[in-house]
């Protein structure tokens, strides 16, 4: 009962509290992932395609090596992309003061590092939480996805044959 009084109070009573953050976060965070999964199909086709062919079978741990490095710079330049939307946020929101701020506080926020001591105005404080929350979520597919390209690559090696 205590959390349906708090829910109430919070979106009817006093909407400006946090339904702003809600209705900017929760947006951002279904584009992000959105982009993040279609990325991650499209870097997972390449692989497909590069663990299928001769050059593994022919030299594995430099393919391997070659596969693993730009898979992983591809996903963190992805990240970077969404870091950079909920830089723009923030700006357009004018919830920090410059570009440079605004990127430095959504990188710490995205990967909960958080160490810096940058704040939100204090409206926007939630939108904070939310991005790290989409930052666990993004960070959570990458991990997923580079371990199964791993997996796939080191079979391609292993058995001389694509799975």
């Amino acid at each position: 009962m205590n959390i349906a009084l708090a829910v109430f109070t919070s979106f009817v009573v006093n909407p400006s509290s946090w339904s702003g953050d809600w209705a900017w976060g929760l947006p951002l965070i279904v584009v992000t992932v959105v982009i993040h999964v279609i990325g991650l199909g499209l870097i997972s086709q390449r692989v497909d395609r590069i663990t299928g062919g001769a050059v593994v079978r022919r030299h594995p741990t430099s393919a391997f090596v070659l596969l693993m490095g730009a898979t992983t710079l591809l996903v963190t330049m992805m990240h970077a992309i969404e870091t950079t939307i909920w830089a723009v946020a923030y700006r357009i929101l004018d919830a920090l003061p410059d570009n440079r701020t605004a990127m430095l506080y959504s990188l710490n926020a995205i990967t909960s590092y958080g160490h810096e001591s940058l704040g939100l105005e204090e409206h926007w404080q939630l939108m904070g939480a939310i991005e790290a929350l989409n930052g666990w979520l993004l960070f959570g597919l990458t991990t997923a996805f580079l371990f199964g390209v791993l997996e796939k690559t080191r079979s391609s090696v292993g058995s001389g044959r694509h799975r």
